[in-house]
């Protein structure tokens, strides 16, 4: 009797899970076919930069059309732009350091955003030469000036 029931309960669990994992393998929902039923989402990035890759590539292969999404990629050039562009309503979304959000948060904006997510823990600046450099140390740049990358960046002499 015990070992009718521990198979029947063994079924019964194994009968369940693979209702769960059949349930996830459903038909894929309609939102991304037919452009009337994608959401047109605006995204403003602060600078293109090697770290957004992924999204390029996914914007690329049509995955946020695959998920119902028309996305509009546009960049602003600068965290002050692309901020504007957020609370103009001119972006949906604003890809941009936390100092943007606190300057207008500290100024008393009443509708002020809200940094939710981190796409990067570093800056995307690269340091780049006119010549090869087979073995690059950063001695080698001491006493040097270096430039900022985009209009308004910060110059600095190392």
């Amino acid at each position: 009797m015990k070992n009718i029931l521990k198979k029947g309960t063994a079924l019964l669990l194994v009968s369940l899970l693979i209702t769960a994992a059949l349930a996830g393998c459903g038909a894929k929902s309609d939102a991304g076919k037919g452009n009337n039923s994608l959401q047109p989402v605006t995204l403003n990035e602060v600078a293109h930069s090697i770290f957004y890759a992924p999204m390029y590539v996914a914007i690329e292969e049509g995955y946020f059309a695959e998920e119902g999404i028309d996305l509009t990629l546009v960049t602003g050039f600068g965290a002050d732009k692309t901020m504007t562009a957020v609370l103009t309503d001119e972006a949906d979304i604003g890809f941009m350091g936390s100092e943007s959000t606190i300057y207008t948060y500290a100024g008393g904006t009443q509708d002020y955003v809200v940094n939710f997510a981190q796409l990067t823990q570093r800056a995307g600046n690269f340091l780049v030469s006119r010549q090869p450099i087979d073995s690059f140390s950063w001695d080698m740049v001491k006493g040097s000036t270096v430039l900022g990358g985009r209009a308004g960046g910060r110059q600095g002499t190392m």
